[in-house]
């Protein structure tokens, strides 16, 4: 129970973390200001940089986003069988009992046009 609580948290952080940065990289129309002089050469990471540092960074977060999903999956393909092994009685869907039908109709009263 306790490896999957921590899977459970690192997939909520991993998921957070790629939408942040997400959203934090500008998209691909913003680069036509920076030719006309947009200051890029006074940014932190340099010209170009953060782009290419976020991209890389979002692609880190993403992928171990798709791994926590799997070993997810996983712990919860594990816990299904466990209770299967259990020999409980699991309805997977619940029974509900059949509406009446009406009976069918004698077409043989109903006169022909």
């Amino acid at each position: 129970m306790a490896i999957e609580n921590l899977v459970l948290v690192v997939h909520v952080l991993l998921g957070l973390g790629v939408v942040g940065f997400v959203l934090i990289q500008r998209g691909k129309g913003a680069d036509a200001g920076a030719s006309f002089g947009g200051g890029a050469s006074q940014t932190v990471f340099g010209s170009g940089g953060s782009a290419n540092f976020l991209t890389r960074t979002t692609a880190i977060l993403a992928t171990g986003f798709f791994l926590t999903s799997f070993g997810l999956a996983y712990i919860a393909k594990q816990k299904a069988e466990g209770l299967d092994d259990l020999g409980l009685d699991i309805p997977a869907v619940e029974q509900v009992e059949e509406a009446p039908v009406a009976p069918e109709r004698n077409t043989s009263d109903i006169p022909a046009e």
